[in-house]
């Protein structure tokens, strides 16, 4: 057997696990030591967007996150007669995940070093994280709680906005994993100890520590922000008219949309615009004069619980509007305070086309 397939096979093995509900210790157990591929895959398949999230908070990448979860499930598949059931087969998903992430973060794949852009006012961890990439929110929404599932948790915006997955990957990896259980996950001490093979004690201190780098990378505003919900009429109207004023080229209705202490980073690229001038000074060799671009097109989305533009252009004698880049918004009280815009390979997991 190769490893737990997609939701879609599970069905051929029958009706194995109609019966079973998360919890059922015993009988889960039973049911995964036997070696039912097809069983154990739809247990599993009812986890996977919610461990995927999970290693997107641990890694800060959307496309790492995938590899990871899989990766995860696979281990899972090939460890399974360690499942005895006394934890539920979710939080036992959970260790295997976070395990999978540490390992990753721990190698020499992928370099994970932040870097460290300037000081004062004008530093900021979404500059420093080359590997930062959004999450789209029609996936968040299928990792929040189902029927039959109410250990799961809602993905609240302070845990996955881009501001905060930015600051946690300057926390070690494990002071990391250790935040996440406790303070996302919401884990006992006990059970964060078990999960990393670390003594209560350590747990509790890692997490002071982790807490307190946190507040340094965190924006000092962020308990005053607004809860996730839909964006106010307000908010759509700002959205409205970023989007007519991009379409047209209008420097001077932008200017007007832009607060003016608004920040603007671009991951991968290590810069962080700083001020409503500056982020002028950069759109405007792009939109207007000689060199502008082209004819550009907008489309509407959301990303970690923000709302988000996806931005298009047809350059002179072309007939196809080219993606160009993701704006994920953060509006305050009828301005745009904050933009984080990512290249154009991220638009397919949004179910967006590269090309218009």
């Amino acid at each position: 057997m190769t490893g737990p397939q997609r939701a879609s096979r599970a069905g051929e093995g029958g009706e194995v696990t109609a019966s079973i509900q998360e919890g059922e210790g015993d009988e889960v157990a039973a049911l995964i030591r036997a070696g039912d591929q097809a069983g154990f895959a739809e247990l599993a398949e009812r986890h996977r967007h919610e461990l995927q999230v999970h290693c997107y908070r641990m890694l800060g990448s959307y496309t790492d996150a995938e590899d990871m979860v899989q990766e995860a499930l696979l281990r899972a598949w090939r460890r399974r007669e360690t499942f005895e059931g006394r934890s539920t087969f979710r939080a036992w998903l959970y260790r295997i995940a976070t395990n999978v992430c540490l390992d990753a973060l721990s190698g020499p794949a992928r370099s994970r070093e932040v870097v460290m852009t300037m000081q004062g006012a004008d530093r900021s961890a979404l500059a420093e994280v080359p590997w930062l990439q959004p999450y789209p929110d029609r996936l968040l929404d299928l990792a929040g709680p189902g029927e039959g599932e109410p250990d799961a948790v809602a993905v609240a915006r302070e845990t996955i906005e881009l501001a905060y997955l930015a600051a946690i990957q300057h926390l070690p990896a494990r002071q990391r994993a250790v935040l996440i259980l406790r303070d996302v996950a919401g884990w006992p001490a006990t059970e964060t100890a078990g999960a990393l093979e670390l003594s209560v004690t350590a747990v509790k201190s890692a997490l002071q520590r982790a807490r307190a780098t946190l507040r340094l990378h965190l924006p000092e505003q962020r308990s005053q922000w607004s809860p996730a919900t839909e964006p106010s009429d307000e908010e759509k109207a700002v959205l409205r008219r970023y989007m007519r004023a991009s379409e047209e080229g209008d420097l001077v209705a932008l200017a007007a949309l832009l607060r003016e202490d608004a920040r603007q980073a671009m991951p991968p690229a290590v810069l962080l615009y700083a001020g409503r001038e500056a982020i002028l000074d950069m759109w405007r060799p792009v939109l207007e004069g000689p060199q502008a671009w082209g004819e550009w097109r907008s489309i509407l989305t959301s990303a970690n619980r923000r709302p988000a533009v996806a931005n298009y252009v047809r350059r002179d004698g072309e007939t196809s509007f080219t993606a160009v880049n993701l704006d994920v918004v953060r509006i305050e009280e009828g301005l745009i305070v904050e933009i984080t815009t990512f290249g154009p390979d991220v638009l397919p997991a949004f179910g967006l086309p590269e090309v218009l």
